[in-house]
């Protein structure tokens, strides 16, 4: 049975979690701060963690620099706060997730779930240098799979070759034209909305919320980039 760690010093917030978690059959550890967190952590095998990034004695962003030390487990992160450095400075120390407060208990549940699922398949996964990683993007270059979390995704040849460019150029920005010249290797003419339509299928595809992309990420004015998490 996986043990998960929830941490938030909002008893109400802690009480509703672990009932969720319960119900899909984890174990479910508490604790209400940091110092409490890292001492249930010493004493126990944890295979996902939920921080609140607002806690007495020891916030969650240090906390998680703590973990960090000598744990890989993944760790999602709760806040209040919506802005982007918040997130960026979550993601940054080493958290794998982040979801802002309020939060549907359900969605929280089905992210744990999908980082269960990769910490498990990543932990026996035999990486190599034909394996493209970011976070938890995967692509296989030599049995042409990508999967998300662990969980298979279904690409068409054309976007497969579109994800594997991208990732190859990990970090760099890449307009329309680029992409088109190089996956359908022909000179581009008008192709925006042909790049636009496959990027947008790529999305729908391998992010949690499109809307709100964790990896294909938009340049407005430049083009696409995904980066290296």
């Amino acid at each position: 049975m996986y043990k998960v760690l929830v941490c938030d010093d909002d008893e109400a917030i802690l009480e509703s979690v672990v009932i969720y978690l319960k119900n899909e059959g984890y174990e479910v550890l508490t604790a209400s701060d940091g110092i409490a967190a890292l001492e249930v952590i010493g004493k126990n095998e944890i295979h996902c963690m939920v921080l609140d990034i607002m806690m007495p004695r020891l916030d969650g962003l240090k906390t998680t620099i703590r973990i960090r030390e000598k744990y890989n487990f993944p760790i999602i992160l709760l806040s209040a706060k919506s802005e982007d450095t918040d997130k960026i400075s979550g993601l940054g120390f080493g958290a794998d997730d982040y979801v802002t407060k309020p939060f549907n208990p359900l969605e929280l549940v089905a992210r744990v779930k999908s980082q269960i699922r990769r910490y498990s398949s990543l932990g026996s996964m035999q990486k190599t240098e034909n394996m493209l990683i970011s976070g938890g993007l995967t692509l296989n270059r030599d049995s042409k799979e990508v999967s998300v979390d662990g969980d298979p995704v279904k690409l068409t040849a054309r976007e497969y070759s579109i994800l594997e460019y991208l990732m190859t150029n990990m970090g760099k920005v890449l307009s329309s034209t680029q992409i088109y010249e190089a996956v359908w290797n022909e000179i581009a003419f008008h192709t925006e909305k042909t790049v636009t339509v496959h990027i947008r299928n790529i999305r729908e595809k391998i992010e949690i919320n499109p809307k709100d992309p964790k990896y294909l990420k938009v340049v407005w004015g430049l083009g696409y980039k995904i980066d290296k998490i």
